[in-house]
């Protein structure tokens, strides 16, 4: 059973054109290769001919394991998200109760977060103490150095 992913458009449409990528460019390279060592002579001696099957073989893993992705992905409608609570795609301001410090992220699914453009997973642990929050509540967060309180300063989109 698969388990389904979901993508803001930007980050589905990254995830095809990687897909697109493997199949068109590095698959024919592959096959390109196997032709070259192929005909070089004895294949049970042809360490060329071995490499090169074995990364065909990892590339069609690869795109079988993305092409698997793309079938299970769906889509997130961020038209239809409500801005009075905490949600994925929710862009997030929170205060460090213990230090003062305010920081911006953007909740989004496991599969797009990315620390340096402040997006962070929904399944992170900061990302599940946030969700369900309205402005001005507390999250506590429980990190491995300890319990750390935020302050829900604002909820956009």
């Amino acid at each position: 059973m698969s388990q389904i992913n979901y993508y803001t458009a930007e980050g589905l449409k990254k995830l095809k054109d990687e897909l697109n990528e493997l199949k068109t460019v590095q698959r024919p390279s592959i096959s390109e290769q196997i032709g070259e060592a192929r005909d070089k002579g004895d294949l049970s001696e042809n360490a060329e001919y071995d490499a090169a099957k074995e990364a065909q073989g990892i590339l069609e893993m690869k795109i079988s394991k993305m092409e698997n992705i793309v079938a299970h992905a769906r889509l997130i409608d961020d038209t239809k998200i409500d801005n009075s609570k905490v949600f994925i795609l929710s862009i997030v301001t929170i205060k460090n109760l213990s230090n003062g410090m305010e920081m911006v992220y953007t909740l989004v699914a496991e599969n797009e977060a990315d620390i340096k453009l402040r997006k962070i997973s929904v399944d992170s642990p900061i990302g599940k103490g946030l969700l369900g929050k309205k402005v001005g509540q507390i999250a506590e967060i429980q990190t491995p150095g300890g319990a750390i309180q935020f302050e829900i300063i604002s909820i956009t989109r």
